[in-house]
């Protein structure tokens, strides 16, 4: 592999670079991830994931927001990463594992298109109610329908950790307005010291949930693998869905599977935007 290749895919619209740390001729600072994932003087993405070695799992991970700061775990992004893998020939194997700073994962390619990845599960560990992991500072022993007061409003809160921390609320009604001016709100609210990745989440039958998301360091964002798994856990545990359930997103759909354990499992499409070579300009701008 030729130097500073890079590769953008998305899951459902939510879009991440992939870079090899081992073909760079760069360091990936928090300047340099903001530089490269901002859609005017950089490629435009939701992120940046970085290749890594590890003695721990078969491949490495990091996950970068676009704002340069350090995601944990990214459901869209491991799928992501698990396509260019296996695109790009690291692996001809259908199974594997990642090692990420929220836990190692493991990957199955379930379906190929032309001997590309399209279909890909995750297994994304275990949920995480206690809220000293997540975390949350409350003072309670879970934190399921807590109240919360962002702004002027007062929302009833759930929060779990995937890998990275999550806020569930309940809504009768989805409204953008709502999440776009009262997200921000609640990702930077004292009570989540790491900040946290917020959802508002309507019940649409026993087995679909409509959500949307304020993403931590990112943004509104059109899906996200964590989110999904984080508002499936949630409303199995709060007996309004059963433990197999479909999340669905303005991105698209992902299929959620929660066992007795609250172990999670992921599946959904990947889909290969562009490839190519960060340019000599681009470099020299980032220094």
């Amino acid at each position: 592999m030729e130097k500073n290749f890079f590769v953008k895919s998305h899951g459902l619209g939510n879009d991440y670079i992939v870079l090899d740390q081992n073909h760079m001729d760069f360091k990936l600072t928090a300047s340099v991830v903001k530089r490269i994932s901002d859609v005017h003087f950089g490629i435009g993405s939701d992120g940046i994931l970085l290749k890594t070695d590890t003695s721990k799992a078969d491949f490495g991970l990091r996950i970068f927001n676009p704002d340069g700061s350090e995601a944990e775990k990214s459901g869209n992004g491991l799928r992501i990463f698990c396509k260019y893998l296996y695109d790009y020939e690291f692996t001809k194997a259908m199974e594997f594992t990642v090692e990420t700073i929220g836990g190692i994962v493991h990957a199955n390619i379930l379906e190929t298109t032309n001997n590309k990845a399209r279909i890909i599960r995750v297994d994304m560990g275990q949920a995480v109610f206690e809220p000293s992991k997540i975390p949350v500072n409350l003072g309670i022993h879970e934190c399921i329908n807590e109240v919360l007061i962002a702004g002027d409003r007062e929302f009833r809160i759930n929060c779990v950790s995937v890998g990275n921390p999550h806020c569930v609320i309940i809504k009768g009604r989805l409204d953008m307005d709502e999440i776009l001016k009262y997200g921000p709100l609640i990702e930077n609210h004292a009570a989540f010291p790491n900040r946290i990745n917020v959802q508002f989440a309507r019940r649409v039958s026993s087995h679909e949930v409509e959500i949307l998301i304020w993403e931590r360091g990112a943004g509104y964002t059109l899906a996200s693998g964590s989110s999904s798994c984080a508002v499936a856990c949630i409303m199995a545990k709060t007996k309004r869905t059963g433990n197999d359930v479909t999340i669905k997103m303005k991105g698209g759909d992902l299929k959620i599977q929660i066992d007795d354990h609250w172990n999670i499992k992921m599946t959904g499409e990947v889909r290969e935007i562009a490839s190519g070579h960060l340019s000599p300009e681009l470099l020299k701008d980032i220094g």
